[in-house]
């Protein structure tokens, strides 16, 4: 199937949303959030961002010819956009999800115990303080703080119509910040896609209609299908109306929208969550739990990492268990991933003739990163039914009669694919430490918060029964609970492997490794709506 059928207007399109920033070279980010005292300087300052705000189009093309070196993006909260005065018509219209916000959804997303509301970070202490969500991805520091000045300049225009909010923990943790930072995490002087456990993340972010994609890069992010004579490779792009309003979705139908048709119509919804990472608890666990675990010959190095990747469904070099099920061949892709990148990449003085051949390589490995299912692990033999890559993405393992007239193998994943954007933020260095400022800035693209976001959160994440794991949670971000005398309660089966000298093996007394500090479901407008916002000129008749 061609993946250009859908046609999406990228000009009209929020940046951030077809791609995400992270593919063009912005390391560095500030996430900032207003409170609208006055409903007109509200509506002026929306009317001032205009120009700042960066589309979906190419990068490339929308300054000249070169990348900015910084992006500007919005969003609003359901009291955000009552503040700036849209009729009430239109405000009744938007999904109950996002009307009611992420803290009256705590018990559906599982954030209890330390996740708790009552815990996160001061901003998010009165949810209806925080009305817009403004985001900076930059290419360096110093660009970044030029936009945020930028930003701050409008600000005082307004008169204290509009109030940057302070209260984020970041940073050292001992002051309260006006913004919520985020940076890649830098290794070997190169920013990179890991996370403070020390995974790479983003792999495999869904392809779908509209992008522009290549074939290749559907493998593995699409949605999986029969194989036939127009999709051989058994992967097709998903519809765009899985993430962007206006357009069809994966039942042939137009996603519940607001209105009018032109508030929604190339917009989406977005989820904002700050995750607490619990470094030191994860590295004492896996430390100490994985000198019990897996094949005698494998050294205690070997041992940690191979139930490390048994966590989450993948190495800690991004290759997947289902194709790579033992430290030896791991280590391998690893090594061949490394070598082509630094050739493709890094390696100044490389000849053509090299750098085509380690293109011809990362190509390759890339795809065996991202193309795989399921199907010759039913079992979890290689990669648990429990880890963290299974649970949130199964890849159509979780259909049963797929030979019968239900011949649809992604049908139950298909309608829960999110877009993952954000980056980690603070620093981890210090691997036994569990209360400093370090963590992932979680963001949701997604039509459907409620079909999408949360029913991963609280079906696949915190309830394993569709994994025939009872209640079960995902080892990675599971809201792990305690025993009456306070001691860690968590558990996960890891399968066995008789061929690789992998026993069944039960984790037990696992602690919470990730933690909720705050955040809120917000609406991304495309350019047209923004600019009816701002001109008051919303009509739902």
């Amino acid at each position: 199937m061609n993946t250009r059928n859908t046609v999406l207007d990228l000009h009209d399109i929020q940046g951030n949303i077809v791609f995400g920033y992270g593919r063009w070279g912005y390391p560095v980010s500030r996430y900032l959030f207003f409170k609208i005292n006055n409903k007109r300087q509200g509506m002026a300052f929306m009317k001032s961002l205009v120009p700042l705000i960066t589309s979906s189009a190419p990068l490339d093309k929308q300054n000249n010819g070169t990348a900015p070196p910084a992006t500007t993006n919005v969003a609003f909260t359901y009291a955000g956009l009552r503040e700036l005065g849209l009729p009430d018509e239109s405000m009744r219209s938007f999904p109950e999800d996002f009307r009611m916000g992420m803290k009256a959804r705590k018990d559906i997303l599982g954030d209890d115990g330390p996740s708790a509301p009552e815990h996160w970070d001061p901003i998010w202490l009165n949810q209806y303080d925080v009305h817009v969500f403004l985001s900076i991805n930059a290419t360096s520091d110093t660009q970044l703080e030029q936009r945020y000045e930028q930003i701050l300049q409008l600000i005082d225009k307004t008169s204290d119509g509009v109030i940057l909010l302070s209260g984020h923990r970041d940073g050292d943790g001992s002051t309260l910040s006006d913004y919520q930072s985020g940076n890649a995490i830098v290794i070997d002087g190169k920013p990179t896609a890991n996370e403070h456990f020390h995974y790479v993340d983003g792999i495999s972010n869904p392809v779908f209609k509209g992008q522009g994609r290549n074939r290749a890069e559907t493998v593995g992010a699409g949605k999986p299908t029969r194989a036939s004579a127009t999709t051989d490779d058994g992967w097709e792009a998903l519809e765009a109306g899985e993430f962007v309003l206006g357009h069809k979705d994966e039942s042939g139908e137009y996603p519940i929208a607001p209105k009018p048709r032109l508030l929604s119509f190339n917009g989406s919804f977005m989820v904002y969550r700050k995750l607490h990472q619990n470094v030191g608890k994860f590295t004492s666990y896996l430390e100490t739990t994985s000198k019990h675990y897996g094949d005698t010959k494998l050294s205690t190095d070997e041992k940690q990492e191979t139930l490390k990747a048994k966590f989450a469904g993948r190495w800690s070099n991004g290759a997947p268990l289902s194709t790579y099920p033992d430290y030896a061949s791991a280590e391998e892709f690893g090594e061949q991933w490394q070598s082509a990148t630094e050739v493709l990449f890094y390696q100044a003085d490389a000849t053509t003739e090299e750098k085509n051949n380690a293109r011809e390589k990362y190509e390759t490995l890339k795809a065996q990163r991202r193309g795989f299912n399921y199907d010759y692990d039913v079992d979890g033999a290689k990669c648990p039914l429990g880890a963290h890559t299974r649970r949130t993405n199964p890849r159509g393992s979780l259909e049963f009669d797929t030979q019968g007239a239900f011949d649809t193998p992604g049908a139950m994943v298909n309608r829960r694919r999110i877009l993952r954007r954000g980056l980690p933020y603070g620093n981890s260095s210090d691997r036994t430490n569990n209360s400093a400022e370090h963590g992932t800035i979680f963001m949701v693209i997604n039509a459907s918060i409620e079909r999408q976001f949360e029913f991963v959160q609280q079906q696949w994440i915190n309830y394993g029964n569709d994994f025939k794991l009872s209640n079960e949670k995902d080892v990675l971000l599971g809201n792990h609970g305690e025993t009456q005398d306070g001691n860690p309660d968590g558990r996960t089966v890891i399968n066995g492997n008789k061929t690789l000298g992998q026993p069944t093996f039960m984790c037990s007394g696992m602690p919470r490794f990730v933690e909720t500090r705050g955040g809120d479901y917000f609406f991304i407008p495309s350019l047209t709506a923004l600019r009816m916002i701002a001109e008051g000129i919303i009509d739902p008749t």
